[in-house]
């Protein structure tokens, strides 16, 4: 079964009494943090339980040292998906409002865990889950205490100083999933220092979708990563972005294509410039 999976609003619909299918949503806002909780509470699909970016999805920032969204605890996050009755053969559908930011972050830590089999997007997000004229509701489910037991995979992770070793191999194909601008310098909204790491491409997660807000077809997909790629092996790319979220989106992307799950530098942009020794490269 392909790692990367989607479904569309209709065909996850008729799923909706399916037994053992656990829903997550995802929402999430990094200028209003209280967003996600918000709008899942005044409307989200049936069954779907709340998991928040900071609080479930991330652990505690520590100042100086970590990124924005450093990873999560592995037996805390182990039991909140338990709480919302995740087992080990559960299907499970994931959404945010639309691009497939947030519940792409979802689905690599599944991964990252060890469940890699039954793990949908649903693509489009609630944008598309609305637009097809489907029901939400304000009902929150009851806890199910699911089995799931996990591990993490420290394959899937990069750590900065493994990174900064390996800035001088050719052979490195490195992927920031920030917008142009922000990778070149020229503005930098969020983080303390502008620019990217030295080496990297900008594989902007968003030009993973259509004008639709859907994912491109996996052809497109294969062509759009292959050019980034420029004949470097799939074996040798490590994606990144801002936090250690919409690089996901890309991860998720590249697997939608055909290509192997790569590693995650986890701590992103935001980890790296908090050490002023490592380089900082600006422009194309």
């Amino acid at each position: 079964m392909p790692l990367a999976q989607l479904l569309s609003p209709q065909q996850l619909a008729d799923r909706l009494d399916q037994p053992g299918l656990v829903i997550l949503d995802c929402r999430f806002a990094l200028e209003d943090p209280s967003y996600g909780q918000r709008s899942y509470a005044e409307g989200h699909l049936p069954g779907a339980y709340f998991v928040d970016l900071e609080r479930d999805l991330s652990g505690p920032v520590e100042k100086g040292v970590t990124g924005r969204h450093p990873l999560p605890n592995p037996a805390q996050l182990l039991q909140r998906l338990r709480d919302c009755g995740l087992d080990s053969d559960s299907q499970v559908a994931l959404y945010d409002d639309g691009p497939g930011a947030f519940a792409a972050r979802a689905w690599w830590l599944l991964a990252w865990l060890g469940k890699r089999d039954g793990v949908f997007l649903l693509d489009g997000g609630l944008k598309a889950w609305r637009e097809a004229g489907l029901p939400l509701t304000t009902e929150t489910p009851a806890v199910r205490q699911g089995h799931f037991e996990g591990q993490p995979d420290p394959t899937l992770v990069v750590d900065a100083t493994t990174l900064r070793q390996s800035l001088d191999d050719p052979q490195l194909a490195l992927l920031d999933a920030r917008a142009l601008p922000r990778f070149r310098g020229e503005v930098e909204p969020i983080d303390p220092v502008a620019g990217h790491i030295p080496g990297a491409r900008c594989a902007a997660f968003t030009d993973n979708l259509g004008s639709d807000g859907r994912f491109l077809p996996t052809d497109q997909l294969r062509q759009r990563f292959a050019a980034l790629l420029e004949g470097r092996s799939p074996e040798r790319l490590v994606a990144y972005c801002g936090s250690g979220v919409t690089a996901c989106h890309n991860l998720f992307a590249l697997c939608l294509a055909g290509y192997p799950l790569a590693p995650l530098y986890a701590g992103s942009w935001s980890e790296w410039i908090t050490d002023p020794a490592r380089p900082v490269a600006t422009g194309d």
